[in-house]
């Protein structure tokens, strides 16, 4: 495969499909841990097309839903300050804080900018000498490596009006976290690929071994996803509990090593709050201490700012997938992605965004790729032969129709 339909392929997805059913004897309980993934599952009704029994949990694996309420405070009253140039990705504007959001702040005067990328602020800092630029470095390890390396050359440059808002978040002590808790219900994670591109996939190993609990790196393409479940579910079948990868044109097991000394170079582990859910050790990247003065909530002392979410919202449950989005009394009546409550509608890979964008809970029907119909020949997968296909997609091609993920603006979404 090469190009980006065939990993959107009907005829493929449904041989996946039939061979997910095919092999599922028992009722089994998988986490996606990426909104990204759920985002896909979602939009195409992957997990409405499942055997019975075998259930998708949409894990905490979004980055801007995970980003706590206090810390968006902090952002706030950073941006609010004169002379600050506060500079994000697009998509955190308009997560709720107590009061208000980044985007309107912006619009009552506050300088707040989009950014493609830290290395971006760090030139607005350059070339704005006598103002306070600070970034907002959220996301999981994915996006570490950058903000790392923004802080690590204003200091090898000497710019000392930059700083960094920090809240990156670890995705192995979230799995713990969530396989230590007494109610967890997960019996196999899909492990998010772009996560494992940068580190890997060796600290899944202790992981799966511990808890016994199978362990998938996937993509996030439709036909990614059913062969990460289906790789998911024979493990569970065979009573295994490996690290396999599925994501393999993109993943190594050693990861990407440069990024990582790159991390920590700059960063070191500590405890992180985790919106919703609270507090989880060692879960998240904190300046080393030689980078001090790159810490925007030391430098304008708003590391005590402490805040509620809203009685209404269920975020950190659903997070957790203790509850479905549909089981909030807020959902697509108080919480719309136009006016929403809390951070899971605001991102477009947020678990109520995605819910909502897909119709779920208003009485929309489900429009799953497996379903339609492919628009050019098949790819192949591993070990099948094109020619097998050419007569399924002969029959097919009269009423072209393929659901394809939905396109994104570049730059408006924090890279995960």
């Amino acid at each position: 495969m090469k190009y980006l339909d065939e990993y959107r392929d009907p005829v493929l997805a449904r041989k996946l499909m039939a061979e997910i059913h095919r092999v599922t004897t028992r009722p089994w309980t998988l986490m996606e841990v990426c909104g990204g993934q759920t985002h896909t599952i979602v939009k195409q009704g992957i997990d409405e097309m499942l055997p019975a029994g075998v259930r998708m949990i949409h894990g905490p694996g979004c980055p801007v839903c995970v980003t706590p309420l206090e810390q968006i405070d902090k952002a706030l009253a950073i941006a609010a300050q004169p002379n600050v140039i506060f500079a994000s990705y697009g998509d955190m504007l308009r997560v709720p804080g107590s009061a208000t959001d980044l985007l309107s702040l912006k619009a009552r005067g506050a300088d707040v900018r989009i950014v493609y990328s830290p290395l971006d602020a760090l030139k607005i800092a350059m070339t704005n000498p006598d103002r306070q630029v600070v970034f907002f470095a959220v996301g999981f390890e994915t996006t570490a490596p950058a903000n790392a390396m923004s802080v690590w050359q204003a200091a090898q440059l000497g710019i000392d009006n930059y700083s960094v808002l920090v809240s990156h978040v670890l995705v192995p002590p979230a799995m713990t976290a969530i396989l230590d808790s007494p109610t967890n219900k997960v019996q196999s994670f899909l492990a998010a690929g772009h996560v494992c591109a940068v580190m890997g996939w060796k600290e899944y190993e202790p992981i799966a071994a511990k808890y016994h609990v199978p362990i998938v790196v996937t993509g996030f393409e439709p036909l990614d996803l059913l062969e990460g479940i289906l790789m998911a579910i024979q493990q569970l079948e065979e009573g295994r509990a490996e690290v396999e990868n599925q994501y393999v044109r993109a993943v190594k097991r050693d990861g990407n090593t440069l990024a990582q000394e790159t991390i920590l170079r700059v960063f070191e582990v500590g405890g992180r709050t985790w919106r919703g859910i609270g507090e989880i050790p060692e879960s998240g990247y904190h300046l080393r201490p030689e980078f001090a003065r790159y810490d925007a909530e030391a430098k304008f002392a708003v590391g005590e700012i402490r805040t509620r979410e809203h009685p209404a919202c269920i975020a950190g449950s659903i997070l957790t997938g203790d509850k479905s989005p549909t089981d909030c009394v807020a959902y697509g009546v108080l919480c719309t992605p136009q006016k929403p409550l809390g951070a899971p509608m605001v991102s477009s890979e947020g678990t109520c965004a995605a819910f909502y964008g897909a119709g779920r809970g208003m009485g929309a029907p489900a429009r799953p790729l497996a379903m339609a119909s492919p628009l050019a020949p098949p790819a192949t997968l591993r070990g099948s032969q094109a020619g097998q296909e050419n007569a399924a997609w002969s029959a097919a091609a009269a009423a072209p129709t393929v659901v394809a993920a939905p396109a994104r603006t570049a730059g408006t979404e924090t890279p995960r």
